[in-house]
C-alpha cells in the first residue's frame, strides 16, 4: 500500500467539537430485531446473514447520528493530506498468561515509534479473573504511561463476561456503567498527550464510549461491540452456565444489546456521512469482538451464520452497505481472537467487496502491536505493518 513516512505532529489533529444527542438516542424504545420465547427469559433469534437485507435503523437513532454529524463544522478534511501512521493494540495484559513481565516492552515499543496516536481495541484483563474496580484504574495507569494519545474501545472481558462466577459474578451492565464513568473521564483521549474526541453520549452516560475523530483526511470511529456475541444471550442454558446471572438479568442484557446495536449502527452511519462530507480518503472502524466471517477453507459452510456470531450480523450488514456507498477505503479493526490477520473477507470468499479490509490485531500471549501507515494520495490509503516486540 502507501509508502512509509514519519507521523504527523499532534498539533495538527483538528479540534472536533463534542456533540450530545444522547437524549435522542435514549428515546429509542422499539426493538429492531425479532424475538421469541424459550420459556423465560426472552432470547434473541439469530439475525440474518450478510447476504440478507435487514430492516433500517430507527429514524430516531438516525436523526441522532445526523445531529452529531451536522455540528462538525470544524472537522479535519482530506485536504490535510500529509502522510502519518497510527498504532493498534489490545487484548493485553492477561495476568494469568504471565503478560505483566512482557507488557513493558510493548509500551516502550509504541512510545518510541513515530505514530500520531494509537487505538486500543479492548480486553484490559483476561476472561477468568475478577472484574474488581482496580482492573479499570490499572488500565488507566497503563494508558497514562503512553506518550501519544490513546483511544480506548471496550472489550468483553471488562464487562460482558463479568457475570461469570470466576470473574466474581458481577452484573455486566453495572460494569458497563462503571466503564462509562471511569474510563472516559473527559471528552479527550487518554495518554500523556491528548486529543479531543467526539462522543455519542454525555460523559458518564450511555454510549459515551462510542467515539469519533478525524486526522489527516481519514475518519476514525470507535464502537462498543465486544466479544461474547455482543452481549446477546441465545438460550436459558447459556444464561446460567458458569454464571451468576438470573433470567431477569439475561432479559436486561438482551434489551441492552438491542438498544446499543441500534445506537452503534446510527453512529456508524453518521461517521460515513461525515467522511463523505469531508471527502475523506478512508474510514477506520475499530471494535473489539470478532464478528465472524465466512472462511474460504470451508466451501459449503458460512461460519458467519453460526449462533455465536448472531449479535454482530445487523451491524456488519449495515457496515457492508455503508462501504458499498463510500468512495474511499474502509479499514475494519477488531481484536478478540488474539492473532494477526489481514484480509478482505466480504462479501464472501468468492465475492469481493474491494474497498473493505479487515485487520485483526495481536493479543495475549502474543504481545505485539500493529502500525498502520496512511497516505491518502495512495489508492489503497492504508499500509499495515505488524510490529513484533522482542522481549528483553
Amino acid at each position: 500500500m502507501g509508502c512509509e513516512t514519519k507521523g504527523k505532529p499532534d498539533s495538527e489533529v483538528r479540534n472536533v467539537r463534542r456533540v450530545d444527542c444522547g437524549r435522542s438516542v435514549r428515546a429509542f424504545t422499539k426493538r429492531s430485531h425479532s424475538v421469541h420465547k424459550l420459556g423465560t427469559p426472552t432470547f434473541l433469534e439469530s439475525p440474518m446473514p450478510l447476504s440478507t437485507s435487514v430492516r433500517p435503523a430507527s429514524r430516531v437513532l438516525l436523526a441522532a447520528a445526523l445531529c452529531a454529524f451536522s455540528a462538525l463544522a470544524s472537522a479535519d478534511t482530506a485536504t490535510d493530506s500529509k502522510p502519518f501512521s497510527f498504532g493498534l493494540w489490545g487484548d493485553m495484559p492477561y495476568k494469568k498468561a504471565g503478560d505483566d513481565s512482557k507488557l513493558p516492552a510493548v509500551l516502550q515499543s509504541v512510545n518510541r515509534s513515530d505514530i500520531a496516536f494509537s487505538m486500543y481495541d479492548g480486553d484490559i484483563k483476561d476472561g477468568s479473573s475478577v472484574c474488581s474496580d482496580n482492573v479499570y484504574t490499572d488500565a488507566l495507569a497503563m494508558f497514562g504511561s503512553m506518550v501519544k494519545p490513546v483511544v480506548y474501545v471496550p472489550g468483553d472481558n471488562e464487562w460482558t463476561d463479568c457475570h461469570r462466577t470466576n470473574n466474581g459474578g458481577y452484573d455486566g451492565l453495572e460494569r458497563l456503567a462503571h466503564i462509562r464513568k471511569v474510563m472516559f473521564p473527559n471528552a479527550n483521549s487518554l495518554g500523556q498527550t491528548t486529543m479531543p474526541l467526539e462522543h455519542q453520549g454525555k460523559l458518564g452516560e450511555k454510549f459515551v464510549e462510542n467515539t469519533r475523530f478525524s486526522h489527516g483526511g481519514v475518519v476514525f470511529v470507535g464502537v462498543n461491540q465486544p466479544g461474547s456475541n455482543n452481549n446477546v444471550i441465545m438460550s436459558a442454558k447459556e444464561c446460567t452456565n458458569k454464571s451468576a446471572r438470573t433470567a431477569v438479568k439475561c432479559d436486561e442484557s438482551n434489551a441492552e444489546y438491542l438498544e446499543r446495536d441500534a445506537a452503534n449502527v446510527a453512529w456508524m452511519h453518521g461517521s460515513f456521512e461525515q467522511a463523505k462530507a469531508q471527502k475523506a480518503a478512508g474510514i477506520v472502524v475499530v471494535t473489539q469482538g470478532d464478528p465472524g466471517f465466512d472462511w474460504p477453507e470451508t466451501e459449503e459452510f458460512d461460519e458467519s451464520t453460526l449462533p455465536e456470531f448472531s449479535g454482530f450480523r445487523n451491524f456488519m450488514t449495515q457496515l457492508a452497505k455503508e462501504t458499498e456507498q463510500f468512495g474511499g477505503q474502509v479499514l475494519f479493526v477488531h481484536g478478540d481472537t488474539h492473532y494477526f490477520k489481514l484480509d478482505k473477507p466480504l462479501y464472501s470468499p468468492t465475492k469481493l467487496l474491494p474497498n473493505f479490509t479487515r485487520l485483526q490485531t495481536f493479543g495475549s500471549p502474543s504481545l505485539h502491536w500493529v502500525k498502520v501507515h496512511v497516505d491518502v494520495k495512495s489508492a489503497d490509503v492504508f499500509r499495515v505493518e505488524p510490529v513484533i516486540v522482542k522481549q528483553p
